[in-house]
């Protein structure tokens, strides 16, 4: 094979991994959800209900980073629907026209809780205690994409330890890969949202609930691209209903 050819073949591969990381594939008649990590479980469920109460609707569920999926929507993947973990990815979807502003809203409350392996015997009952030789590797969201990240980012600077958790700190791409490392043993403790925490009640603890200087709410909006509007815009409401609330509540949720 000549080098021209390798060369050609080589992008046309690297051009195809591109586009299978950007979204999962959608049909003209789905409703396309991109949703942040933390709300995986519960946006399932939802998923399931919402198609129960009106037949004939598919929902396609995309879970990421919330940057990132804003990221996506703005490069043109296919979104009705986006729901953020924090106000601040929502404020750069608006920043960049890709929501409809007026179908913005806050659906969901959380909190940043710091979890530790079920079998650990490590005394971590503060912040501060982060700062003990034991304690290794702290698994947190990339605060420069990933919310919890920055949540989590806000309340060591104002305990004034960010320096020193950041230097023992690894880096997650989102809230649930955060959560896999401290069930997996590989990190002494890690940052997640309390409902990340109750999904794996078997192979996480939670060792301190962390008090957060921005109030942890979760907005929801149209997409300003999106192929079903009118289908987008219903889906919030379900989301927002009293029926909606009762299942994110089930998974942990709060009423923002």
């Amino acid at each position: 094979m000549s080098a021209f050819r390798s060369r050609r073949r080589g992008l046309l591969l690297a051009a195809a991994a591109m586009l299978a990381l950007v979204a999962p594939p959608a049909f003209a008649a789905d409703l396309v959800v991109s949703a942040a990590a933390s709300l995986t479980n519960a946006f399932k469920a939802l998923a399931e209900s919402y198609e129960r109460a009106h037949p004939g609707t598919h929902v396609v569920l995309n879970f990421g980073a919330s940057d990132v999926l804003m990221q996506q929507i703005v490069r043109g993947a296919p979104a009705d629907v986006f729901a953020s973990a924090d106000q601040e990815a929502m404020n750069k979807a608006e920043a960049e026209k890709v929501i409809a502003p007026a179908s913005r809203r806050n659906f969901a409350a959380n909190q940043v809780v710091l979890i530790v392996p079920v079998d650990s015997k490590l005394p971590l009952a503060s912040l501060q205690d982060l700062t003990r030789p034991e304690v290794r590797r702290i698994a947190y969201g990339n605060p420069a994409s990933v919310p919890v990240g920055r949540y989590t980012r806000g309340a060591l600077e104002a305990a004034g330890l960010w320096d020193a958790v950041a230097a023992k700190g690894v880096p997650a791409q989102n809230v649930r890969q955060s959560l896999d490392y401290v069930a997996r043993g590989e990190v002494e403790a890690g940052f997640v949202f309390a409902t990340d925490a109750t999904v794996m009640p078997d192979k996480v603890k939670v060792a301190v609930r962390v008090p957060s200087r921005t109030p942890v709410t979760y907005p929801i909006a149209v997409t300003s691209q999106a192929r079903q509007p009118q289908q987008a815009a219903q889906f919030v409401d379900y989301v927002a209903s009293p029926d909606g609330q009762a299942i994110l509540s089930r998974f942990g949720f709060h009423k923002p």
